[in-house]
């Protein structure tokens, strides 16, 4: 009898081990985002993504990061399981530090969505005039590349200006104070900056930075749990489809989250932004490559990094 009762406990933990780890019971999933995460944030408010996982017995916990650069040190030191969008620009840090990445969705470039910005009043009318002047740039972000590349446009390097390195929140206090005589940022700071400091763009991403947003996750998690991955995958997808198709709902949701922003704001803002979640294909990586190679050429980078040198993800299209 003894035997039986140990084959059978045996049996039972070989079947046990050998169950997709979706669906494990009593997991949690740890997500980091960022006030300007349009996508999870609507998934968080509506509670859409806990509905898709906890008939799966998985939880979701949240955790907000002031922008990109943390947000991905915290995925890389296992503190967080998968990040919300971050600016393209943010993995090539990441990589520096040695991260073992894994990219797992995509939102399509949005230009637009990311601006050089002066004030109404500003002397500056072109790239050109930015020599000599204070610039607000979040470091690692996609406004930190735009502003290479604006700067190089003009015949210009960081050398040529005094780069402030502020989060959203001081970058957006700085300009309104006459601190910085520009502001980079992206949306939704962007509109509102316009719609209520009457903010003038200098110059957008147009010819200058994609702007592409990655989702990634840290390449053990992914490996463990692809089946978790492919559930938040589709629910991107479709809380983009859902945010181009009703502009003004998304807008009443997001506003009181986006620091009581009115809705022509937000609504402002996400016109500039794809939503187009898609997968994460190796030839996407060029421009990661070339935003690498501008980030240590103007020393902003410890080292050379191979973008390519990352995992990807393959969503089921269904």
């Amino acid at each position: 009898m003894r035997s039986k009762l140990l084959r059978l406990f045996a049996l039972a933990v070989l079947a046990s081990a050998s169950l997709p780890e979706l669906a494990r019971a009593d997991q949690t999933l740890r997500i980091g985002y960022q006030k300007s995460s349009t996508l999870l944030t609507l998934l968080k408010a509506r509670g859409s993504l806990e509905q898709r996982l906890q008939a799966e017995g998985i939880r979701v916990s949240w955790h907000e990061f002031p922008s990109g650069l943390p947000l991905l040190e915290a995925l890389n030191l296992g503190n967080v399981d998968l990040s919300a969008d971050v600016a393209d620009t943010v993995p090539v840090f990441t990589q520096a530090a040695g991260a073992k990445l894994t990219y797992f969705a995509r939102e399509t470039a949005s230009p637009t969505a990311q601006a050089i910005l002066v004030p109404p009043d500003s002397p500056l009318k072109s790239l050109a005039d930015l020599k000599g002047k204070r610039v607000a740039v979040t470091k690692a972000a996609g406004s930190h590349y735009l502003l290479i590349q604006a700067l190089a446009k003009a015949g210009l390097t960081f050398k040529d200006i005094t780069p402030a390195y502020l989060i959203p929140a001081d970058g957006r206090a700085a300009f309104e104070n006459h601190k910085v005589d520009a502001w980079v940022t992206w949306d939704p700071y962007v509109a509102s900056a316009q719609r209520q400091q009457n903010a003038r763009i200098l110059a957008d991403g147009s010819g200058l930075a994609s702007y592409q947003r990655y989702y990634l996750a840290g390449s053990d998690y992914a490996k463990a749990h692809p089946e978790v991955l492919q559930q938040v995958y589709l629910a991107l997808r479709e809380a983009g489809a859902w945010t181009k198709a009703n502009p003004a709902q998304a807008a009443r949701i997001l506003g009181p989250l986006w620091g009581n922003l009115d809705s022509a704001t937000v609504q402002q803002a996400n016109a500039r932004r794809s939503y187009d979640v898609q997968p994460v294909k190796r030839e996407n990586l060029a421009e990661q490559q070339r935003i690498a190679d501008a980030f240590y050429r103007a020393g902003l980078l410890p080292k050379a990094v191979d973008a390519s040198a990352v995992s990807l993800f393959e969503p089921a299209q269904n």
